[in-house]
């Protein structure tokens, strides 16, 4: 039998494919439920609300996403514009057009739930704003070495170039290509960074 915390986790994982797979709206508890071969009261059991439910998910998309940040971004034994670059052809190789499930949960969400969930719309900017500190740390480490100049503003660059990231993700599924993918890579790196 399967104990709270394995039932739980199972949730969790369905939850997560599915919520990519086909969104916050197409993403129902029954469907859940059903895919995880779980009764619906143990939903409930575990989760408030549905909402509560995609908070969690949100947690656990941002925890993984956090995790290959920190591997691809703190090894100082590759300079930093070479890190940034190399961290967002891992995340097109993940995300794209080829991948299993294409896009990035986040700004998926954020133009699903963004407008209509005061909860899930606070975590989504969190998210963006830890990520965006990210690359606004490396970019920092590449001012300081002098691969960009100094009067550099890593945060607005950041914001700037994780926004260019999204848009290239939401072209990607209207094109159903990973041309605008490519473009994101070239023109970040090759002429916006290029010292």
């Amino acid at each position: 039998m399967a104990t709270a915390s394995t039932t739980r986790e199972h949730l969790l994982e369905v939850g997560l494919r599915q919520l990519r797979s086909t969104g916050y709206t197409a993403t129902g508890v029954k469907e859940v439920l059903d895919l995880a071969k779980v009764p619906k009261g143990s939903f409930y059991h575990y989760f408030p609300s549905k909402e509560a439910f995609v908070g969690e998910l949100f947690e656990r998309y941002a925890e993984q996403e956090l995790a290959r940040a920190q591997r691809l971004l703190s090894d100082t034994s590759t300079p930093p514009l070479k890190r940034l670059r190399h961290y967002f052809e891992e995340l097109i190789s993940v995300y794209g057009h080829r991948a299993e499930i294409s896009g990035c949960l986040i700004g998926n969400m954020s133009l699903e739930v963004a407008d209509h969930s005061p909860k899930l719309q606070g975590q989504l900017q969190s998210i963006y704003t830890y990520w965006q500190g990210d690359i606004a740390d490396v970019l920092r480490q590449a001012i300081k070495r002098g691969d960009l100049k100094k009067s550099t503003k890593p945060d607005a660059l950041a914001e700037f170039i994780l926004n260019s990231y999204e848009g290239a993700l939401v072209r990607m599924k209207a094109e159903q290509s990973d041309l605008p993918l490519q473009n994101f890579l070239y023109f970040v790196f090759d002429v916006l960074l290029k010292n």
